[in-house]
């Protein structure tokens, strides 16, 4: 065997891979679901709930997309995001990205599953909220309640050590 041909196997390997138990896990979003969250009072708007629409589908049985469509909170128009998530099996971490039209920031993800098989945290870095330029660790949360009911809960890292939510998503699959 040529050793071209054996530098090429590893690539040729990783192009077959199989689902395993954490991409079935992934599965479990896919299909279209509704969304309801609180949008918090803003200068001159009273507090509502924003709602909207998510398609999720599988890329391959090993990576999701989230399509989500919905409008910006104190009705601003419309926002437009797209998720991705997969499972690196190198790395043993849950990997994606988040990306919206409401901002310019790429929220790229590295996450694990909780013992219970019931909560994907996944660990991102962005501007902080207090505008200052600076960085923030931030978590977005998946918390299966159901196989028709899952929350997202978006929290960011405090100077304490402590998590502060900052908003929960809950997503009703569609019948």
């Amino acid at each position: 065997m040529s050793q071209q041909v054996k530098d090429i196997e590893p690539v040729v390997d990783m192009m077959h891979a199989k689902p395993e138990k954490q991409h079935r896990w992934l599965e479990r979003l896919v299909g279209d679901w509704t969304y309801e969250t609180d949008a918090p009072a803003q200068e001159g708007k009273p507090a509502a709930k924003v709602r909207g629409t998510e398609r999720v589908r599988s890329i391959g049985s090993l990576w999701i997309q989230a399509e989500g469509q919905g409008e910006m909170p104190g009705g601003d128009g419309p926002a437009t995001s797209v998720m991705t998530l997969g499972y690196d099996t190198l790395r043993k971490r849950f990997v994606g990205s988040w990306v919206g039209s409401m901002m310019t920031t790429q929220w790229v993800y590295d996450g694990e599953l909780d013992a219970e098989e019931r909560v994907l945290t996944l660990n991102s870095e962005g501007p902080s909220v207090s505008g200052d330029g600076t960085m923030s660790k931030y978590q977005d949360v998946i918390e299966i309640k159901s196989n028709d009911v899952r929350t997202l809960t978006g929290q960011t890292l405090l100077p304490d050590g402590s998590w502060k939510p900052f908003m929960t998503v809950e997503y009703r699959r569609k019948k």
